[in-house]
């Protein structure tokens, strides 16, 4: 019964997304909300300059939906929805200022800093309130870690490294929507696991509203995320890694996005210590492509490793 509803979820918020697109895009593009493009970035983004962005609205209307009419209103899914929505409207006024003034950069790096932080503290505060653990199990060991009030300070790094990560994530044409529906596809079977039904039904509407966005998402695409697509995608993951008490773990679910973040920081520390670049350009998708690889190649290559992780960290989790 549980297994049906789920599906029927995934299933309610791919029909809702399919069906807001062709609505939401035109209005995007009426209200010239388009994508700006970076100057240094590959020269074959540059036709993608004025594609409606913000697409992470029709996202989030997709999932949150069905997950409020057919989850159970626990605490579960109100702290996934709070992280979740928090972090969108970070990205929803990054996105906004982006588009006000016709440039590439958004909030600065101090303010999205500082929402971010505040997001998160606010989250802890909750989560303890509410008597949630502020244990750490790690992963393959079968022991817990009691951070107590460490657990704060490791909250606000988690919450920064998955939204951080996701959002450098979305550079190509159905990259990110593709692998973060892999990775909540994964919570999914993990909540299922766990019996917390009401994240398993909150993650696999996540899934079915991510597919529903690739329709329109794809290469060439009509519509991007947006910050306010990533940074909520982001900072759900997060939540679904403590809520779910695999922290360590969310390493090896989003292990795409890891090897995204990873490429940015050796890029940089390379050039300022040596003067050298490791990659043609980071984040590492940048680089196959400027190797002469085409998008879809690179997304789909991308795709088949975050299945590889994913798969990974189910077994890893749930049969070992």
């Amino acid at each position: 019964m549980v297994t049906r509803v789920i599906l029927f979820t995934l299933i309610a918020a791919f029909l809702v997304a399919v069906l807001l697109a062709p609505l939401l895009i035109p209005l995007l593009r009426r209200l010239k909300f388009g994508q700006s493009i970076r100057e240094e970035g590959p020269k074959s983004h540059y036709k993608k300059k004025g594609t409606p962005t913000m697409g992470g609205i029709i996202i989030i209307l997709a999932f949150a939906i069905p997950s409020f009419q057919f989850a159970y209103q626990s605490m579960d899914l109100f702290l996934v929805m709070f992280a979740t929505l928090g972090y969108g409207l970070i990205g929803f006024l990054d996105d906004f200022i982006k588009i006000l003034f016709k440039r590439n950069l958004g909030l600065t790096a101090r303010q999205k800093l500082f929402g971010q932080v505040t997001i998160a503290v606010i989250f802890y505060i909750m989560l303890v309130r509410s008597g949630y653990s502020t244990e750490l199990i790690i992963p393959g060991w079968n022991s817990h870690l009691e951070l107590s009030w460490l657990y704060l300070p490791f909250i606000l790094l988690l919450f920064l490294a998955s939204s951080n990560a996701v959002n450098l994530t979305d550079g190509l044409d159905g990259l990110l929507a593709g692998t973060a529906a892999i990775a909540f596809a994964a919570y999914a079977v993990i909540a299922i696991s766990l019996t917390k039904f009401d994240l398993a039904i909150f993650s696999a509407s996540v899934v079915g509203s991510l597919l529903g966005f690739l329709v329109f998402n794809h290469h060439p695409a009509k519509v991007f995320m947006g910050d306010t697509g990533s940074l909520s995608l982001g900072g759900a993951l997060g939540a679904l890694a403590i809520l779910t008490k695999t922290e360590l773990l969310l390493l090896l679910i989003g292990g795409i996005f890891v090897i995204e973040t990873l490429s940015v920081i050796l890029q940089v520390i390379s050039f300022k210590t040596r003067g050298k670049r490791i990659f043609r350009m980071s984040p590492i998708h940048h680089h196959f492509e400027l190797l002469g690889w085409s998008e879809w190649r690179v997304v789909i290559t991308f795709w088949l490793v975050e299945l590889l992780f994913a798969t990974s960290a189910i077994y890893f989790e749930v049969f070992s």
